[in-house]
């Protein structure tokens, strides 16, 4: 068998996203690392793979850009650190300068180790997801007491591999006090909080119980609840914020191509799969089973690869209204927006694939929207407007309308058909006039007229619409 291509820093960085593996680097003391599978790429910066040094299985971490030796001496001091503290981190194997230029990090290859991440999404009962958090929480705890915090906190950094848990990602682990000095209770509960932001708003009542079980890990800063929950609305605003500006650029998780003709964006692990749909979008449409063809859009439920999509074209009825248009982010841009806004916070619509918008320079013209079909039944034909809803139905409509209403989110055309029950969820379609308010005030106005709407869908005075009255937040 021939060996792998033996490859340099300048290589790695042409190749982008996806350089072929395995493929081998030579460090500079001259021995060959060799990487078998890729694990995360960031494109002409950072490697993470797994493989070998010299027959010995390794996490393999290639720092690759100019200039690479700041990141890489932070990832070297903050698993020394963690090891200083007692904290389980896989062993460091080495970590040198590469030939040319460039540097690695290798650890130890944990063997069939699963992220905290992954058993989070496998565990969907709420005791089962704390009994998982649980050592996570000790394991904070212990490293808050040492006086480190990790600054990329979130699930994916906790590996569980035979019975432990192991923290992992040293580049984010820092050292804000005094050697020896525990850290601050603010400092403390910030990082905490940054932990327990990454869940969605519904999981905040877990919040007190996350917060004994971190306390009950033993000595260590104080924290106390209502500034945690505090530091946790602060912290997921921010996610959130973050999230939607990615979700219009190129990165990670999103595929984005400009030019001065056309916008696209699409989910990343969706882009080969749709490729051929946004090449041509109404002739997918054209082909597909159309759902609603009006005069400001035409939506078609396609196939894609063996699964159901939706393709919803925004149409410009006349002049008028394109030229009002042109200079305002597309219908298109609204909803796919909106659509990641409500996933991020957990509230149930169809995910959102990608978005096309038609441009000549800065000016946008028509634009299409790609979503996951949703098979449920809208609830003006599921829900009998002479009984309460059934207590699966009442339950997920408390629950979707305490979401929305915390949030402060508007749906603004609340009719019952854009509501679908569907695997015991209500799930939220046509987001096009959707809006998340910064004031109170502002959004209790549209909170009004989206509660009227809703209640317009059934007779007055009816055992439906009285449920409603009764169970829907005031206005």
């Amino acid at each position: 068998m021939s060996a792998a291509p033996l490859l340099d820093t300048a290589a790695l960085r042409a190749a982008g996203r996806a350089p072929a593996t395995p493929f081998r680097i030579r460090l500079a003391d001259d021995r060959l690392v060799q990487i078998e599978r890729l694990l995360r790429v960031l494109p002409g910066k950072r490697i993470v793979g797994a493989g070998t040094l010299e027959g010995e299985a390794a996490l393999i971490k290639l720092f690759i850009a100019p200039g690479s030796a700041r990141h890489w001496q932070r990832e070297v001091d903050g698993l020394a650190a963690l090891q200083d503290a007692a904290l389980p981190t896989p062993a460091v194997l080495t970590a040198a300068p590469l030939a040319g230029e460039g540097h690695a990090v290798l650890t130890a290859f944990l063997a069939a180790a699963d992220p905290l991440s992954a058993l989070w999404q496998r565990s969907p009962a709420d005791d089962a997801r704390l009994a998982l958090l649980a050592p996570a929480l000790a394991l904070l705890r212990r490293a808050h007491a040492a006086g480190l915090v990790q600054s990329d906190l979130h699930l994916g950094n906790f590996l569980a591999s035979d019975g432990q848990l192991w923290m992992i990602d040293g580049d984010a682990v820092e050292r804000p006090q005094a050697p020896g000095a525990p850290l601050s209770g603010a400092a403390a509960t910030a990082n905490l909080a940054l932990l327990l932001a990454q869940f969605t708003p519904q999981w905040d009542e877990q919040a007190a119980r996350c917060l004994h079980t971190y306390l009950a890990a033993g000595d260590g800063p104080a924290v106390a609840l209502p500034q945690l929950l505090h530091e946790i609305e602060r912290q997921r605003a921010a996610r959130l914020a973050d999230f939607l500006a990615k979700s219009g650029r190129e990165c990670t998780l999103f595929q984005v191509r400009r030019s001065a003709t056309r916008f696209s964006a699409v989910l990343r692990d969706q882009a080969d799969a749709l490729a051929p749909l946004l090449a041509d979008p109404d002739a997918a449409i054209a082909g597909g089973r159309l759902l609603k063809d009006g005069r400001t859009c035409t939506v078609a439920q396609v196939e894609i690869a063996g699964r159901a999509r939706v393709v919803k074209r925004y149409n410009l009825k006349h002049l008028g209204h394109a030229l009002s248009r042109c200079w305002r982010h597309t219908r298109a841009w609204q909803s796919w927006r909106e659509g990641h806004r409500l996933r991020f916070l957990g509230i149930a619509t169809p995910v959102p694939l990608a978005l096309l918008e038609a441009r000549l320079g800065p000016l946008r013209g028509r634009a299409w929207l790609v979503t996951e079909h949703c098979p449920g039944v809208d609830l003006l034909t599921h829900l009998d407007p002479q009984r309460e809803p059934p207590p699966a139905e009442a339950r997920a409509l408390r629950e979707l309308f305490a979401a929305l209403h915390r949030a402060r989110i508007s749906h603004g055309d609340l009719k019952a058909t854009n509501l679908l029950w569907h695997d015991g969820e209500v799930v939220v379609i046509d987001l096009d006039a959707m809006q998340q308010h910064d004031s109170a005030a502002s959004h209790a106005r549209a909170w009004a007229r989206d509660r009227a709407r809703l209640l317009r869908n059934w007779p007055a005075g009816s055992a439906l619409w009285r449920w409603l009255e009764a169970n829907l937040p005031p206005a």
